[in-house]
């Protein structure tokens, strides 16, 4: 099998309500690619090659044999989202806190890599951060 070729990225994610989580990913400035949202689901795009399946928690236990788990009782994933500045991290975690979210942990501030984390109000977390275009350069 070849790494070389571009792949795309779906992340599937049980969600309780698809109306609330269309209007909170909207308010933090996230699109729909509506060709593939419908009762039980939403494609959230987030990069060029990189989407969330928002899906109602009975579609997504059709993709898995084991039992649906609760983000509220474990964390099974953090799902990290690269801002453009130190400013747009705080930005977006100040966004996802007023649109029903939760502050996830404290600011993480490494001197060339600033970071913030949310918990969406289905409680999956996400992790916003910054990293120095220096810093990238140099490893």
């Amino acid at each position: 099998m070849s790494l070389t070729r571009r792949r795309k990225l779906f992340v599937n994610l049980p969600v309780t309500d698809l109306a609330r989580s269309r209007a909170f990913f909207t308010a933090l400035g996230f699109t729909f690619d509506e060709r593939f949202c419908g009762e039980d689901g939403l494609c959230m795009e987030i990069g060029e090659d990189a989407y969330a399946m928002l899906l109602t928690q009975r579609r997504f236990a059709d993709f898995t044999v084991r039992p649906v788990g609760s983000p509220d009782d474990a964390t099974s994933g953090i799902f990290a989202l690269t801002a453009d500045s130190r400013d747009e991290v705080d930005a977006m975690v100040a966004t996802a806190v007023a649109h029903g979210g939760s502050e996830a942990a404290e600011r993480q501030d490494h001197g060339f890599m600033y970071g913030w984390s949310f918990f969406d109000p289905d409680g999956h977390h996400w992790e916003v951060f910054h990293m120095e275009p220096a810093a990238l350069a140099s490893r």
